[in-house]
Order: C-alpha cells, then sequence, then structure tokens
C-alpha cells in the first residue's frame, strides 16, 4: 500500500526492525540473507529498498534500558543495531532518539548489503540499486535516505518541483 505495488511487482522480506544482517559465510540458517540471495541472484531484482517505520517496537526493545530478558532470539537479533543505539545516544529527547534510531537502522542496513559480494556486484554493473525508505506512521509520510545521509519527504511520480 505504501509503494502503490500492484500483487507480484515486490519481493517482500519483513522481519524485526527490518534489519539486513552482515554477510556471514557459515552453518548457521540465515533467513534474511537466503532471501534477499534469492531475490538478488535468482529473482534478479533491479531495486532494494530497506524501509524502517515509525514507532517500531524492535527500536524501543532495543533502547529499553536494562535490555530485555528471557527471549531466545529477540535481544540476539537486536544486537546487530548496537551501533544504531550508540549512534544515537546524544539526542535531546526520548522521542528523537527513538525516530533518529529507526532512521539509523536503515542506514546500518544498507551499509550491511554491501558485506554480500552479489550484491556489490550488481551495484557495481549498475544492474540493481539500493535504497533507505522511512515511514512516519503517524503522518503517513514516506520519506527516502538521500545522498547527503538525511531522510527527505518522497514526491508522487506526478508531483511537479517549485520552480
Amino acid at each position: 500500500m505504501i509503494l502503490g505495488a500492484r500483487p507480484g511487482e515486490l519481493f517482500v522480506v519483513r522481519n524485526v526492525t527490518n534489519l539486513v544482517p552482515p554477510h556471514e559465510h557459515d552453518e548457521a540458517h540465515h533467513g534474511t540473507s537466503a532471501a534477499i540471495e534469492f531475490a538478488v541472484r535468482v529473482l534478479d531484482v533491479g531495486r532494494i529498498l530497506v524501509l524502517g517505520h515509525g514507532m517500531c517496537g524492535g527500536v524501543k526493545m532495543l533502547l529499553d534500558d536494562p535490555p530485555p530478558v528471557g527471549f531466545d532470539f529477540a535481544t540476539r537479533w537486536m544486537d546487530l543495531a548496537k551501533d544504531a543505539k550508540s549512534m544515537t545516544a546524544d539526542c535531546d529527547t526520548p522521542e528523537d532518539r527513538h525516530k533518529a534510531c529507526e532512521e539509523a537502522t536503515v542506514r546500518l542496513s544498507l551499509e550491511n548489503l554491501l558485506t554480500f559480494p552479489w550484491v556489490v556486484e550488481g551495484v557495481s554493473a549498475s544492474r540493481l540499486s539500493i535504497h533507505g525508505g522511512y515511514f512516519d506512521i503517524r503522518h503517513g509520510t514516506l520519506y527516502i535516505l538521500q545522498p547527503d545521509g538525511q531522510f527527505a519527504a518522497a514526491r508522487d511520480e506526478g508531483e511537479r518541483p517549485a520552480t
């Protein structure tokens, strides 16, 4: 719905906090990595969009101090985003930090995408592009990560820039 796509136009991978782990070549199970590999190497997708969102429960879990206990998988998964947590420690308010951390996890996931050799190969050959987005649930606004590292509101395709 956010992207206005029809059935079959998107290959969607959803997980807690929409995190992309770094490439790891071991015998463990890597569901998100397997999905990315399938999309890039089998389906030959041309674009990857890492889309974070407002009011993210995974980021709330990440920012909780002390961290929650008794989880088998979720807290270990959120360890992937510990750099996003530390990068946002100096925010003025808890609300500002939460939003900044949600955005930082998108940037971190884009960096992690570039640890996969076949993603780098696709980007280098201009067969694949990677993008970051953030959906503000409260206001219904989609933001796109810009080359300067900041998020800017997306424009409708029919919308013309002001002159």
